[in-house]
């Protein structure tokens, strides 16, 4: 059974994840308004992933006999005056959800909610290869500079991503 402090704040996180993939799906919008389709694919991607992220929270809730509450989600911006000003935003967020992520680990901890704890170690590696990942492709775009041969060339390559969902019947941990 979940703690009541642990199971507000895993739903808490579930509702972070929702609007992370609300924004990467507002980013992967406006790529493809601009016909970035390297940079729409990306985000895209990312918000499948981050609404796995939710799954994941949702899942672990409900198997530990606590209650999912679903929140609002906040409305995502849906402009960004460049693509560097986009991962810059990301790598800013992905930040910020490592920040969330860690106090989640500190309060299992503090409740002595092993199996929480356990749980969101992988969010915690996770994260790691998130921060990464954005950082990137932001330094990328930095090195660049205003050469558009190279905003083609990093498009092409971030049309290479794909999202690979847990198989059939895998545990979502």
């Amino acid at each position: 059974m979940l703690i009541k402090k642990v199971e507000k704040a895993l739903n808490d996180q579930l509702n972070a994840e929702l609007y992370s993939s609300y924004l990467y799906l507002s980013m992967s919008a406006h790529f493809k308004a601009g016909n970035l389709e390297g940079f729409a694919n990306w985000m895209f991607v990312q918000a499948q992933e981050e609404l796995m992220h939710a799954m994941k929270f949702y899942d672990f809730i409900t198997r530990r006999g606590g209650r999912v509450i679903l929140q609002p989600v906040d409305a995502p911006p849906n402009e960004w005056a460049s693509p560097k000003e986009a991962f810059e935003e990301t790598l800013k967020h992905e930040r910020k959800v490592t920040g969330l992520i860690n106090n989640l680990v500190e309060i299992a901890l503090s409740e002595h909610d092993h199996a929480s704890n356990i749980f969101l170690q992988w969010f915690v590696t996770e994260q790691v290869e998130e921060e990464e990942s954005a950082n990137t492709v932001l330094q990328q775009l930095t090195f660049m500079g205003e050469a558009k041969g190279g905003l083609f060339m990093i498009d092409r390559e971030l049309a290479q991503r794909t999202f690979t969902p847990p198989g059939v019947g895998a545990q979502t941990e």
